[in-house]
């Protein structure tokens, strides 16, 4: 047995998964989970570069997930950033600066990887797996696809549409004009059109992960705190997302976070259902299975093959 840490530092959250990786069974259990709103993409769509108020904000996040690390007795930590990292012209000196800060190695990986290990870490531990699905991560910069089976992926794509790129991009307040929304919804559109066709094959059988999915799947039943047992492999419907798509439109900030969307989602939740309520209906979906896993737990899969000399 090894206790790891696995960390996925998105655009707009830092998550958290201590967990012990089992290699004679192949078991990955989950010790400790936490997340934590960074905002590491803040403006990097317009600059191109990471400030320094959100590499405090990740370092401080980095230093207690460390801290976490060893209280939990994790000895090996597994640190990945994604789209607002791979966008900055900085990234370097932010992957430098939380090494020396943290201790921590931060890899920077391909939108491609980032898919593949989603996609994995999306299903592990579930057993009712059709034979062909697909996995959709609705991040702040960057939208992920990815098809496959148990044995591999066929076919992924990642998309520069994210719930923190275009609601800064398109919105200038909340809640938009309704030109802003349908500018929003024509380049989502747009940029979906030329990605979906391969995934076609998959539409009956989508599991969705990352914060726009959870969010939407704890509002849609009603709950003002997250609850993982509910949100965990609740089946979402297009009526839902778009009833609160229609809610979310014409609300402001103090009306989205009074329905309890934590306060560092809830300014770019409106463009994340608006994703995702685009990419179900583009692609005709009924009904969407959500995932409290995702990329971390992908993370923690690739290390256990590791240990069990599979990788």
């Amino acid at each position: 047995m090894k206790r790891v840490s696995c960390i996925d530092i998105g655009t707009n959250t830092a998550l958290l998964l201590i967990a012990d990786l089992i290699p004679e069974s192949g078991s990955i259990v989950t010790i400790l989970h936490r997340q934590t709103i960074v905002r590491l993409g803040e403006r990097v769509d317009e600059r191109r570069f990471i400030g320094d108020e959100a590499i405090r904000r990740l370092v401080a996040c980095m230093q207690e997930y460390r801290a976490l690390s060893e209280q939990q007795g994790a000895k090996t930590v597994i640190a990945a950033g994604t789209s607002a990292l791979r966008d900055a012209a900085n990234r370097h000196e932010v992957i430098a600066e939380v090494l020396r800060e943290t201790g921590i190695t931060l890899s920077c990986i391909p939108g491609e990887d980032e898919a593949e290990l989603t996609f994995f870490g999306a299903v592990a531990g579930m057993n009712d797996l059709p034979e062909t699905f697909s996995v959709i991560d609705i991040g702040g910069g960057s939208t992920e696809i990815c098809m496959g089976s148990l044995m591999g992926v066929e076919k992924s794509v990642s998309m520069d549409i994210g719930s923190v790129r275009l609601t800064e991009r398109f919105f200038s307040s909340l809640p938009p004009s309704h030109s802003e929304l349908e500018t929003a919804r024509e380049e989502i559109d747009r940029v979906l059109k030329s990605s979906l066709l391969p995934f076609f094959a998959s539409r009956e059988s989508v599991y969705g992960v990352a914060g726009t999915l959870t969010t939407i799947a704890q509002v849609s039943q009603g709950l003002k705190h997250f609850d993982a047992m509910r949100v965990q492999n609740y089946r979402l419907s297009f009526t839902e997302v778009d009833q609160l798509l229609d809610q979310l439109r014409n609300n402001s900030l103090e009306k989205i976070i009074a329905l309890g969307i934590p306060e560092g989602r809830a300014d770019v939740i409106t463009m994340g259902a608006l994703i995702l309520r685009q990419f179900m209906r583009l692609m005709g979906i009924g009904e969407i299975r959500v995932s409290i896993q995702g990329l971390r737990f992908g993370l923690a899969q690739k290390e256990l093959l590791r240990l069990q000399g599979t990788v």
